[in-house]
């Protein structure tokens, strides 16, 4: 039977410099789960650069952000995304923009991810506690699953507009929301979210104005 993580289900655990093989300036937020069916697995996260990239083992969930990455106004936020090792239960990754407060107590951000099931869905984190859900976990055909080796690979982007965000699945639109509510805040830092118990690299990470 398949088991599926709540992405709220997540206590702050630290927040940490890179450093090592790290990209210059980086830094982590991890998040431990605190949920007795569906506990983290042992061991340390590493992100580390890996050819034209970066690459992420997550034992524990962790936002990725360069504190020197922030945008404003129109722009465009892409990054590819290739599973190496899935999960043996649906975990989500992707894109984190309109960020503040990462590390401390009122961080906020918005978060566009799919999952190996073929989902994609739209949170935002608002505080410690709280990550209301923008768009629930939707299926679409657009999002690629793993192969015959157990990998995939998606690239993902955000398209901030005067008054609407796209969601960009391998350049096929999946969904639509208004400048409004919960998706009002796009200013900010931007940066990646892989969940736990993933193996993710990411290629093509950029940010474009519009």
């Amino acid at each position: 039977m398949k088991r599926y993580v709540s992405v709220a289900a997540f206590a702050l655990l630290a927040v940490v410099s890179l450093v090592a093989q790290a990209p210059e300036g980086w830094r982590l937020r991890v998040d431990r789960s605190t949920s007795a069916s569906d506990p983290d697995a042992a061991g340390d996260i590493k992100f580390v650069t890996m050819g034209t990239g970066f690459h992420a083992t997550n034992p524990q969930a962790a936002v990725y952000w360069n504190p020197a990455n922030t945008a404003t106004g129109n722009y465009s936020l892409k990054g590819t995304f290739t599973l190496v090792k899935p999960s043996d239960h649906t975990n989500y990754y992707g894109l984190v923009f309109g960020g503040s407060d990462l590390e401390g107590s009122g961080q906020s951000y918005l978060y566009f991810m799919v999952a190996q099931n073929g989902t994609w869905l739209i949170k935002r984190r608002d505080g410690d506690a709280s990550a209301p859900t923008v768009t629930e976990k939707t299926a679409s055909d657009t999002v690629k699953t793993p192969d015959a080796s157990g990998k995939s690979t998606n690239a993902l982007e955000v398209r901030v507009m005067d008054d609407k965000i796209d969601y960009v699945v391998n350049g096929t639109v999946v969904h639509t929301t208004p400048k409004t509510g919960l998706t009002a805040k796009t200013d900010g830092i931007y940066g990646i979210r892989i969940n736990h118990h993933l193996e993710v690299h990411v290629d093509g990470f950029a940010l474009s104005e519009q």
